[in-house]
């Protein structure tokens, strides 16, 4: 009887370890990395993402920032951001209130440029600065193919174009000057910004006044042309109430807030027409090729803020930040079916309020500022991705 029990306990033993071999980490194809390297998983496999809680690392100088208006990895796979130091409260900057009413904070640099591991390489721009040269109130942040930083100043109607270390090389537009949706030298509002590495052509969002794309050249700032909603010529007498849309309604033939721009390898700029609930596709010239409406029914400022696409060769995925709802959208690029989304409107590690900056590295990681309360940028590492 001991032998057929010693017999019997040696065969569980057997079992016990060829199970826990199956379930080891590379027996099998359901193993997933956590950390922020990307793993590859069959080409329908909808990437997903988790928080890393540990980026970015504290800022010197007991810096505190405000709404995160813009966020932008570079070739390098740093992180930029621009921030508003105008809406920290005197409590927040309080080192810097005149006498100082507290031992910390001090207003962080307007552009802040972050290391892959959440270290500040820099910052510059200044409130102090004169205005020509500062770029205030920034919207829209953009380090092209030359590395020169283009900046939006949305309340300011400027683009401004400046050296990595904060030099003032170009403005397009004039300071709190607009024309309307077909000036060709003054803006309205301009927000995303995206240039192209081929041609060298600036695209812009310019939208919180006006209701176009309009595209100048980057090395001069000439204008070149410009369209509206459809690829049509922009209305800016135009009416619709967006409050009473359907899903089944018409849309409108005009932009809303033509807030979001991105450019694709394969030649078409994507456009993200925030209270507009859409984003429309078009050709470089102009030529407009499909929309797709995301949350129809999302009043307020609109479900579509900020596009992003994925980092592989065929930029197989679209990413859209929605400050609204406060979640970011997961498409396919290639029909614009929206397959996931993540996040969710909070204060803690992981949510957002407000979502309005975003950016993509290399590997597939995401980056996410807010504008509201939370005042943050936050890293969500690719837990995996298509191959």
């Amino acid at each position: 009887m001991n032998e057929v029990r010693r017999g019997l306990f040696f065969t569980l033993i057997a079992v016990l370890l060829l199970l826990l071999g199956a379930c080891s980490p590379g027996s099998g194809d359901t193993d997933t990395d956590t950390d922020a390297e990307a793993v590859s998983t069959p080409s329908d496999a909808v990437p997903s993402f988790a928080v890393d809680p540990s980026w970015p690392h504290e800022m010197p100088d007991k810096w505190i920032i405000g709404s995160i208006t813009s966020v932008f990895v570079d070739s390098k796979d740093h992180v930029w951001i621009t921030h508003q130091p105008e809406v920290l409260t005197p409590e927040e900057a309080a080192m810097v209130q005149d006498p100082p009413i507290g031992t910390c904070c001090t207003p962080a640099p307007t552009v802040i440029e972050f290391d892959a591991e959440g270290e500040v390489v820099q910052g510059w721009g200044d409130t102090s600065q004169d205005i020509s040269v500062y770029p205030r109130n920034p919207h829209g942040l953009f380090v092209d193919h030359n590395d020169y930083v283009w900046i939006g100043t949305f309340r300011h109607h400027r683009v401004m174009k400046f050296t990595r270390t904060g030099e003032h090389l170009l403005t397009i537009g004039e300071y709190d000057e607009n024309g309307g949706s077909d000036h060709e030298t003054l803006l309205g509002g301009p927000a995303g910004i995206w240039v192209d590495p081929d041609s060298n052509e600036a695209f812009i969002a310019d939208g919180y006044r006006n209701r176009r794309v309009v595209v100048v050249d980057g090395e001069t700032g000439k204008y070149l042309r410009h369209w509206g909603a459809y690829g049509e010529a922009p209305d800016d007498d135009y009416e619709y109430d967006y409050g009473a849309r359907t899903p089944d309604g018409p849309a409108p033939r005009q932009f809303a807030t033509v807030h979001g721009i991105a450019g694709s390898r394969d030649g078409l700029i994507y456009v993200a027409d925030r209270r507009g609930n859409r984003i429309q596709v078009f050709k470089q010239d102009g030529e407009f090729v499909t929309e797709k409406t995301v949350a129809v029914r999302t009043l307020a400022s609109g479900s579509a803020f900020v596009i992003v696409l994925s980092p592989d060769p065929a930029q197989k995925w679209l990413y859209l930040a929605d400050g609204t709802n406060h979640k970011v959208w997961i498409l396919q690029r290639e029909d614009l079916e929206i397959v996931g989304e993540f996040g969710r409107g909070g204060r803690f590690v992981g949510q957002f309020l407000r979502p309005h900056g975003m950016s993509v590295d290399s590997k597939g990681n995401l980056y996410v500022g807010e504008a509201s309360t939370g005042r943050r940028v936050q890293k969500f590492a690719v837990t995996h991705t298509s191959s």
